[in-house]
């Protein structure tokens, strides 16, 4: 049987005993896996793993010896309750082995779970689950979240239903992170809001949200398009410490300056057009995007484009001149323009 949509993400959080397996299959590992672990810990509780009540098995191990599976799924336990055999990392290889496990299992046997990497519609191992009248299989794809499965996570991590504009900035986060990362950052939500019964901002989850270099770059613009010349060369000596190429900063700048002059560029005003952004922003970041392109306005803008352009492309080509110099040299005539 084969569950798809919204089918599959209720099966994910309430999966049925009774099945005798279920095959999760995907290209990204960190989302099988999440989902794997929704289903194990449905089934057999926090303290499954503690009283045997789950048995893992890699696919390598179980090319080796395919009795470990038959073993995992017949062997009693001490204690009571559900039993699960996990297989992970399953190829088409191990059609047969599951065939012969699933169609000779028996009520009270342990259920089987199994993950794999990307599977094609003709994959022998998704025949064997999709083809069986009390097997699951399951495909995970690279779509971002939808608003059930972070109004979801939410709940499971005990914060009530936010309004709808820090639902549009879980959205975009969803969006934005691999799955394992996400759902961290709601863990870390959940305690910074412990005790505090006031509704969720923006801020909240923007203070718990993780950093990476590209917040590091967006200082570095946020000086530039303040005007802020004398701060340059510090901040750029630590941007480039921690790595990152002037090409990567060139390719930063560009995308921020043609972010401001669509929003400079917008018959609303500035802040008709920070509204309009795709992906969209939040917060203080959105109120300073939309005070810079007000303060450039169009026509300093193009010019600032028409500069890094400029710089971009003698980046790019066998120009001997040190790439540092070359960028800081563009960023503070783009400071000193915006001091006019």
């Amino acid at each position: 049987m084969k569950l798809t949509g919204a089918a599959a993400q209720g099966y994910f959080r309430k999966p049925d005993p009774s099945h005798t397996g279920l095959l999760i299959f995907g290209a990204d590992p960190m989302r099988v896996a999440t989902k794997r672990q929704d289903v194990v810990a449905a089934l057999v509780g926090p303290q499954g793993e503690e009283e045997m009540r789950l048995t893992r098995i890699n696919g390598a191990d179980l090319r080796k010896d395919p009795a470990l599976l038959d073993d995992a799924i017949k062997a009693q336990g001490f204690f009571p309750g559900h039993r699960v055999a996990f297989v992970e990392d399953a190829t088409d290889g191990l059609s047969k082995v599951f065939a012969a496990a699933l169609a000779d299992w028996q009520q009270g046997d342990a259920q089987v779970i199994v993950t794999a990497g990307q599977l094609t519609a003709k994959s022998a191992l998704r025949k064997v689950f999709e083809g069986h009248q009390n097997a699951v299989a399951i495909g995970i794809y690279d779509d971002p979240p939808s608003i059930a499965d972070i109004e979801q996570s939410l709940a499971e991590a005990g914060l009530n239903q936010p309004g709808r504009d820090v639902m549009d900035a879980l959205m975009a986060l969803a969006g934005s992170l691999e799955p394992g990362d996400f759902r961290q950052t709601i863990e870390k939500v959940s305690l910074y809001k412990r005790g505090d019964d006031t509704p969720l901002t923006i801020a909240d989850v923007m203070a718990n949200a993780p950093q990476s270099a590209e917040v590091d770059v967006d200082d570095v613009l946020e000086v530039v398009a303040n005007g802020q010349a004398d701060e340059l060369g510090p901040v750029l000596r630590n941007l480039y410490a921690q790595g990152v190429t002037p090409v990567a900063l060139s390719i930063g700048a560009m995308r921020h300056f043609r972010r401001l002059h669509v929003v400079a560029s917008d018959p609303g005003g500035p802040a008709a057009g920070v509204g309009k952004l795709r992906p969209p922003v939040f917060g203080p970041r959105r109120d300073k995007i939309a005070r810079q392109a007000g303060h450039w306005g169009r026509d300093r803008l193009e010019r600032a484009l028409t500069a890094l352009t400029d710089v971009d492309l003698q980046l790019r080509s066998a120009n001997t001149a040190p790439q540092g110099a070359l960028m800081e040299r563009t960023l503070i005539r783009l400071a000193m323009m915006a001091r006019r």
